[in-house]
Formats: C-alpha cells, structure tokens, sequence
C-alpha cells in the first residue's frame, strides 16, 4: 500500500507540472462562476471536514515521541502536522479541479459506465467516511459525554442527527454558499478566539505565538519528505486526500469563476494553507504550554467541527445524488431524504465497524487516475476531432 500511494502521489505532482506547462495561462469558468472569495470558502470548507479541528491535539504528542517514532526526527510536530494536511496536498485537488473544468467535458471520462459506478461509490464510501470521523473522536473531545461502558448512544445521535441535516441541506443549492461562507467564518473567529484566549494565559505572551509561527518553515525545508509516505499513518492521511479529491475537484469546478489556471493553483495552495497554519499553531501552543482544553473549549471545537462535516456532506451527498439521478426533483423530498439518510448511516457504521476503510477508497482514485491518464493518451486522435478541441490539446 505504501508504494502505491508513493506511485500516487508522483502522478499527480507530475501532472501538476504538466498542466502548469501546457495550460498554465488558460482562463477557466465552471458552470455556476462565483466570485473568487466564496469560491475559496467552498473549496476550503468542503475539502476538509472535522479530522481539520479534532484530530491535532491527538497527534503532536505521537510527533514529539522520537523513542517510539523516530521517523518524525527530521522536522518539529507542528511542520509535520502542517505537512499532513496543508499545502502540497492541496495539489492534488488542484488536478481534478483543472480536470472536471476545463478535460472532461471534452473527454467524458467519466461518463464511461463503469468509471462512473466507481466514482460514486468513492464519493458515497467516502461521505460517510466523513461521519464516521466525528462520532470516532466525540469520545476524546467530550469525555464527560462518555459511557463508562456499552454504546455511546448520545454520540450516536449525534452524528445521525448532523447526517440528517445535511440531507436536508442538500435539498437545495442555496445552503451550499450558505453553509460554505457561514464555515468558513466560524473556522476564523475559532483562530481568533483561541488565539486570544491561549495568549491571555499567565504563561503565555503574544510573542510565544509568533515565535510558533516559523517552526512551519521546517515543512518547507523538507517538503520533498513528504511527498512519499513517511510511515503507515502518512499513508493512511495520503489515501484519505486522494479518496477526496475526485469528488472535490468535481464539485469545486462547478464554481470557478473566470480565473487562470496559474491563479487557479495559487488559491487553492495559498489560502487554505495559510488558514490551517495560523491554526495548527494555536493549537500546537495549547500543547506545548499544556493549557487544559476540557469542558467549553473542547465543545466550541466540537461545534465548529460538526459545522464542517456538516457542509462537506451536504457537498458530497448533492454530487453523488446528481451523478446518479437520485435527486429530490426525481424522487421528491421525502423519499430522498429517507433515501440518502439511510444509506449514510448504514455505511458510517460499516466504517465504525472496520468492515470498510479509506485506504481501500483512496486506492480505487489513483486507479481511476491513471486509468484516465491512459484515456486520454490512447484517444488523442479522437479528441482532436471533437470542438474545439485545438484548445486544449
């Protein structure tokens, strides 16, 4: 599996540089363009989902612990957080986004049956790979929540209840901006907030958070160390982007709004990046200055991180309805609701169960991937005779 995703992540970084090359200075427009502010806000609420707030205060003392992870030696815990979700890894959307926009109409990849069998159930496995996280670390977050012993039910619901609403969401494409903006607002003011309230402590000076900040330039430093995985839990974080990034290319390019390929790249590397980076290191000072995030903290985070699973399902769950014409003017609102509800929650506990997991999902994506790769050079000759094909290719 590691030299799979290894394989992976070296086609899509070098499709980066093709489609740099070739395509560098094409302008692009989706179907429904909107301005370059909400189009960040979408692309950055609906490609990350609750692991973003819940997972990093679990994870910086597995990089810090050298005796048992010597791996992480080569940078501090807060350039490998980073290096786990920001940036370079915003590549790969980056690929499919270009792909769904300005390729497929003209290749139809993905209206090949069985392409568009898999994409979906990639799309589906992952939504509620998506819900699954959230009731998997409700637990850490809300101890006081927690059964001494049998199933947290009050998780549970939880969850279901979060799975609900997005369904209903989805119903209509006005929540989606909605949703993406109201996010994406929540996610900075949480920065501010905690930030604030870290520096007010009596050990703590705003200057401790500055001096944070560059312990992200070691990401940089190292970037080609992460570009293969480092262990079996960089894999598993490398499997999960690529399992999300055929659907989020597909639903964020539905909304780029006459913007160069060249600044394409730029917003979806930059703007993102920087936002997880003025996080994580509110967080990694949390950690570091061993400030007690139980009780209020811990239930803003997990309120802020239900938004975002939230808006990532309602995404996900309207691509897949319209890929499979399973959508509410079809089967109308009731019968679609129960519909895409039951099937979520059926699959978010064949994942709580282990009877699925992303690495299988991220695998299928490089498949498709350099299935499509192969697509598109075999027929090269049929593309160029189809319109405007000079364009392109």
């Amino acid at each position: 599996m590691l030299t799979l995703v290894g394989a992976g992540m070296i086609l899509f970084m070098a499709l980066v540089l093709l489609i740099l090359w070739r395509w560098g200075a094409m302008p692009l427009q989706g179907k429904i363009p909107v301005s370059t502010l909400v189009f960040v806000a979408i692309l950055f609420t609906s490609g990350l989902d609750v692991g973003l707030i819940m997972f990093p205060l679990t994870e910086f003392p597995v990089y810090e612990n050298l005796k048992e992870n010597s791996e992480y030696a080569f940078a501090n815990p807060l350039a490998i957080e980073f290096g786990f979700w920001g940036f370079m890894v915003w590549a790969i959307y980056f690929v499919t986004c270009f792909y769904f926009c300005a390729l497929e109409p003209k290749l139809r990849f993905f209206e090949i049956t069985w392409v568009k069998w898999v994409n979906n159930i990639v799309i589906i496995g992952t939504c509620a790979f998506t819900a699954h996280l959230l009731f998997a670390n409700l637990s850490w977050y809300l101890p006081a929540f927690a059964p001494d012993s049998g199933f947290p039910w009050l998780f549970a619901g939880l969850v279901t209840l979060t799975i609900c609403a997005a369904v209903y969401s989805s119903t209509e494409l006005r929540f989606v901006k909605v949703l993406s903006v109201s996010s994406g607002a929540l996610f900075l003011a949480l920065i501010a907030g905690l930030g604030s309230y870290v520096v007010a402590q009596p050990n703590v000076e705003a200057s401790d958070y500055l001096q944070t900040l560059p312990l992200l330039s070691d990401y940089f430093t190292h970037l080609q160390r992460f570009v293969l995985p480092i262990n079996d839990y960089h894999a598993f974080y490398l499997f999960w982007w690529f399992a999300w990034s055929i659907m989020i290319g597909q639903f964020t390019a539905r909304f780029v709004g006459n913007m160069k390929t060249v600044t394409l790249l730029v917003n979806m590397l930059v703007w993102p990046s920087l936002s997880l980076g003025l996080w994580f290191s509110v967080l990694y000072l949390f950690h570091t200055k061993g400030i007690d995030t139980s009780g209020w903290i811990n239930r803003i985070m997990v309120g802020v991180g239900v938004v975002f699973v939230l808006n990532s399902l309602d995404s996900l769950i309207r691509l897949y309805s319209d890929n499979l014409n399973l959508t509410v003017s079809r089967l109308g609102k009731p019968r679609y609701f129960a519909l895409h509800a039951f099937l979520m929650v059926s699959l978010t506990v064949l994942f709580s169960l282990e009877f699925i997991r992303i690495q299988w999902v991220g695998a299928l994506v490089i498949g498709i991937g350099v299935c499509c790769v192969i697509y598109a050079l075999a027929f090269k000759d049929k593309r160029s005779k189809l319109p405007a094909a000079d364009k392109l290719f």
